[in-house]
């Protein structure tokens, strides 16, 4: 804000719009003067580098108006029964908090079906790469031994409050350990 306006960005706006508006209808106009000379749309490709379907646009000023009116008028929807793929994950929600008998401290390297970022290797002494771990064990676990083998109950009571999580993979650990659910609002 400051020492400019919003007319002033207002005006710079619109004088690019302008000279960005004319200078693709002078391009076209040339290119369509190249092809009337009876330059093939595909040497106007590879002479160009643009792209086929702009050499179209640029040749039939009609395709470009339908096309812009087209994506004018259609947003892009998804259909109608669509979920978002965090609402159609299986995650894998433990037994019972007990069984839970993983690594506290050192360092650990997760399998590949859990991480497969190249990054594997969790110092547990370091907490924001122990807080990683966790998440990376509870969204990707495919078996409830994943999560006994990686996890630990007391190192999860913990954790649970500050863990960044899908909502949904939150929700049915809550579901099914009201307790953590209580950690949370007490960290609150």
């Amino acid at each position: 804000m400051g020492r400019f306006s919003e007319d002033e960005l207002h005006a710079v706006v619109s004088r690019y719009e302008a000279t960005r508006a004319q200078a693709l209808t002078e391009r076209d106009e040339q290119l369509r003067a190249f092809h009337a000379a009876g330059w093939r749309p595909v040497d106007l490709q590879r002479v160009t580098g643009y792209s086929r379907e702009t050499i179209r646009q640029a040749l039939r000023p009609e395709v470009r108006r339908a096309t812009n009116i087209s994506r004018r008028r259609t947003s892009p929807q998804p259909p109608a029964d669509y979920r978002p793929y965090g609402d159609r994950k299986p995650y894998v929600v433990a037994e019972t908090l007990t069984a839970l008998r993983g690594p506290t401290e050192g360092t650990v390297t997760l399998p590949r079906h859990l991480d497969w970022s190249g990054h594997a290797e969790y110092d547990l002494d370091r907490p924001a790469r122990l807080a990683s771990m966790y998440k990376v064990v509870l969204t990707g676990a495919s078996t409830v031994e994943d999560l006994n083998t990686w996890l630990d109950a007391d190192l999860l009571r913990r954790l649970w409050p500050t863990l960044w999580l899908p909502p949904l993979l939150r929700q049915r650990w809550e579901e099914t350990f009201p307790e953590l659910a209580a950690t949370g609002s007490n960290a609150a």
